[in-house]
């Protein structure tokens, strides 16, 4: 026999005035507290917000943004959702924004020129207070509708003149430099470069960085021994393959990134090498996935949570205090080596 359903009583809605009897505060100190002004004292403000987690209160925050005019909306724009890269970069990024009283709202470009401005479109229609584009080479396209509508900005590796922007600089030599020295302090000397799509202006600068870390040791750059891949597993793949074709092979491979790396993983193991014994292998960012790969991948450390936080600080300042921004208009987010199992000595002919 079916049982009929019945509704539990639901009490009503707490509202602001219902929070601000509990306090023992007027409602113009629940809204001034919302809405984080300073002239609240942190005794009153604590009291405030015990009142909305005991109620369960959830502020109406459309009614916030007409009320105080801000949004507290922040845009991020990503150049590829699935690169594991991006979503942890975003979660980063999200975790300090509602920290701070902020909400995001998130866009991938894919790479897709069309998609990028539709997704610029949807944020200066939700009026976000700024936007990070951290599509790393793609937001060219795109620059100019964030501009015009005044919209602060901070970009990854990319100086803009107007006042609004920031820019985030990678200190990607550091890193790179330490994985080149350590490849030869194991002995090796035959090191091959899959560099990223010239398209993306961070490729550029990480291919550029490679070959000042070969010239730094004195070590001869072999032009068939960089080669351009997209920045996937198939692109590892395919950049792998290409190498294998060659008379003379390398010993160690360096990447543009992670991804690229666990495609060369798969690639040699589909040979029958043997990583690192036949063949060391590094990779660039520092994804999760590095960690539980097999073996698990030495790489270059990215980290996304120094780069959302620099993200979200430039358009915290130009929120906050425009002044301040006009000084501080660059950031520095810098990498490091982290050292796994897929490095090791070159084999004993490559040696000898």
């Amino acid at each position: 026999m079916a049982r009929k359903a019945t509704r539990k009583a639901v009490d009503k809605t707490p509202d602001i005035r219902a929070v601000a009897a509990l306090a023992k505060v007027s409602i113009a100190t629940v809204s001034r507290t919302i809405n984080g002004s300073p002239v609240v004292s942190d005794r009153l403000s604590k009291r405030v917000w015990q009142a909305i987690e005991q109620l369960n209160y959830f502020p109406n925050t459309q009614a916030r943004s007409l009320v105080s005019g801000r949004s507290r909306i922040l845009g991020i724009i990503v150049e590829n959702i699935t690169n594991p890269f991006f979503p942890e970069l975003i979660q980063s990024f999200e975790e300090i924004a509602v920290a701070n009283g902020y909400e995001i709202l998130v866009s991938s470009s894919n790479s897709d020129p069309a998609v990028l401005t539709t997704c610029v479109r949807r944020m200066i229609e939700r009026k976000v207070e700024g936007v990070a584009v951290l599509t790393f080479g793609e937001e060219e396209t795109v620059l100019e509708h964030l501009t015009y509508h005044d919209i602060p900005i901070v970009l990854a590796e990319f100086r803009l003149e107007d006042p609004k922007s920031s820019t985030i600089l990678l200190d990607y030599s550091t890193g790179i430099h330490a994985a080149i020295h350590h490849l030869v302090e194991l002995g090796h000397r035959k090191i091959a470069y899959l560099a990223g799509p010239h398209a993306l202006h961070s490729a550029i600068t990480r291919e550029n960085d490679f070959r000042s870390a070969m010239q730094s040791v004195n070590l001869p750059i072999h032009k068939d021994w960089i080669i351009e891949c997209n920045h996937t597993l198939k692109g590892g793949v395919a950049g792998f393959e290409q190498l294998q074709k060659l008379p003379e092979r390398p010993t160690a491979i360096l990447c543009s990134n992670d991804m690229t790396a666990i495609g060369v993983l798969r690639a040699a193991y589909m040979r029958g090498l043997n990583v690192p014994k036949d063949l060391s292998v590094i990779g660039l960012d520092d994804i999760d996935f590095a960690e539980f790969t097999l073996p698990p991948l030495t790489t270059i450390r990215l980290s996304r949570t120094d780069l959302a936080r620099a993200a979200f600080e430039a358009l915290r300042l130009q929120a906050e205090e425009p002044d301040k921004a006009k000084i501080q208009r660059e950031f520095l987010v810098s990498t490091s080596l982290v050292l796994r199992d897929s490095t090791g000595v070159p084999p004993a002919t490559a040696r000898s």
